[in-house]
């Protein structure tokens, strides 16, 4: 059975405005922040509380609470595959916005990839897959049965544990793909674990008894273990690599994680046509490099001094720098050589190919 479209399109909507929040909270709380540095408070990264009395920062609190709200909700209404890779749309919210209100300048790549982000999602809208609609805790019961899932779940664990406890100590401290890679095969799980309950709170506004289904508090157990798992290695991640090297591996990890999880519990792909396979993979790539323009070009300078110059328009007013002058060949060189020293000759000179009599 497919997705109802009103579903579809109120998880669309939920998604988006989630963005839309997400980015422009970090505006905010980056605002409150520059405004007690202003005030010679002492700041959050020296261990200061001060923040905790600006209302710029609560405000930026509040609309990344409610952007996260309205992500977790999105989930009860529209497929995995559509509303995780959307999630891209909050980085370019931030960036556009700090350009006009924190003065940090946006550069060339940095506006190109803000224009295949938006390509790119609006791809993935036009050719998102329709998953199996799944209108019950007692119908996810069933889906979470199924053997492809628990493999993939076993498969997800196994390699989470062999990571923390084997790879981790290990290569953590030098390798960015390690605790990535942790955050993103469990944060497959914490993914399916938002969407069992947001069907279970959608249940429940219905008037269904789903807080007597074991079922729904194992799925919270579940969510808050992996999130917190998430946090920990993200922390950790950040902490030690630059944010613009983590971001956007992070980003396409996790989405592919929770893409391919996605497909395996709800069958979202085996509904599709070829075209919209490809417009979908088609879109997700699109995202992925308009993110990796946005973050591995952001502190380059590039203005128009440093065009080639041959892009430079010139003094006559050519748009390639130098009007068009045609290559000389060989006949045109071997007629001058002969034009010049008559000429030459003509006025009084002597010339290399005069006869002597």
């Amino acid at each position: 059975m497919e997705v109802n479209r009103l579903d579809f399109y109120i998880g669309l909507s939920l998604a988006v405005s989630s963005s839309a929040f997400i980015g422009t909270s970090f505006i905010l709380k980056k605002k409150g922040l520059l405004r007690l540095a202003s005030k010679g408070s002492m700041r959050a990264g020296q261990g200061g509380y001060a923040y905790l009395k600006e209302w710029l920062w609560w405000a930026g609190l509040i609309s990344m609470g409610t952007g996260e709200a309205a992500n977790f909700a999105a989930y009860a209404f529209a497929p995995a595959t559509l509303v995780t890779p959307l999630g891209a749309l909050s980085v370019l919210v931030s960036a556009v916005l700090s350009s006009y209100f924190l003065n940090e300048r946006l550069n060339v790549h940095g506006k190109i990839g803000c224009l295949l982000c938006v390509l790119g999602s609006t791809v993935m809208v036009i050719h998102a897959p329709q998953e199996e609609e799944v209108a019950s805790l007692t119908a996810m019961a069933e889906k979470l049965k199924d053997p492809g899932f628990i493999v993939f779940a076993v498969c997800v664990v196994g390699s989470s544990l062999v990571l923390i406890f084997a790879v981790a100590p290990r290569f953590g401290q030098k390798n960015v793909l390690v605790y990535i890679l942790i955050c993103s095969v469990i944060g497959s799980l914490s993914v399916s674990c938002v969407k069992g309950l947001g069907i279970g709170i959608k249940e429940l506004f219905a008037g269904t008894a789903v807080l007597k289904e074991p079922l729904f508090w194992s799925l919270v157990i579940c969510l808050v273990t992996c999130v917190s798992v998430q946090i920990n290695y993200l922390n950790k991640a950040l902490d030690i690599f630059n944010t613009s090297l983590v971001t956007p591996i992070y980003y396409v990890f996790f989405t592919t994680s929770v893409m391919a999880c996605s497909a395996i519990l709800f069958k979202e792909w085996l509904r599709m046509t070829a075209d919209g396979a490809v417009g979908t993979i088609s879109g997700f790539l699109t995202i992925i490099l308009g993110i990796f323009l946005l973050h591995a070009f952001k502190d380059i300078t590039f203005s128009y001094d440093s065009l080639p110059l041959y892009l430079r328009k010139g003094p006559q007013g050519f748009p390639w720098g130098q009007p068009y002058v045609a290559l000389p060949s060989h006949e045109t060189q071997a007629e001058d050589e002969i034009k010049l020293p008559r000429e030459g000759s003509s006025k009084g000179g002597w010339g290399t190919h005069q006869r002597t009599p």
